[in-house]
């Protein structure tokens, strides 16, 4: 079967903040640059209950090219691998299942402006042909 071990998700939700950058180095010894960030996904049913993607987005991937957009509270789709990441809770030291994704691919959806106005898909990638599919913005190279 082709599909054994096949790991890719698709999250959508807000940005709780502008993405971080920082400087890494591999196993191997080499330097890399990953970019992390936190996403709030709103449960389909409770309009109040969310839970929290942490996103690792690292440079040479499809995702990159976004960073310059991804500013807090834009409502951004992620596409990545997930893997589960549990912690405990600095206020009252509960366990938590936490979710961090390897993000491959970024569709935005409503972004942010530098100013904190809302703008659509289209007018933040004036060079781009942006389709509505299933009620996203995505961006195709003219």
């Amino acid at each position: 079967m082709a599909s054994v071990g096949l790991n890719k998700w698709i999250v959508s939700g807000n940005l709780a903040a502008d993405a971080q950058i920082k400087a890494i180095e591999l196993r191997n010894g080499e330097q890399a640059t990953l970019a992390e960030a936190t996403l709030y996904v709103r449960r389909l049913r409770g309009r109040d209950d969310a839970f929290t993607v942490k996103l690792r987005i690292w440079d040479k991937s499809l995702a990159w090219r976004k960073l310059p957009y991804l500013k807090k509270g834009s409502l951004i789709i992620c596409t990545g691998s997930l893997e589960p990441n549990p912690y405990i809770t600095s206020s009252g030291n509960l366990p938590k299942a936490g979710l961090e994704m390897t993000v491959l691919d970024i569709d935005l959806d409503i972004v942010r402006g530098f100013e904190g106005e809302s703008v659509s898909a289209e007018a933040v990638l004036p060079d781009q042909h942006v389709e509505e599919t299933g009620g996203s913005a995505v961006g195709a190279p003219v």
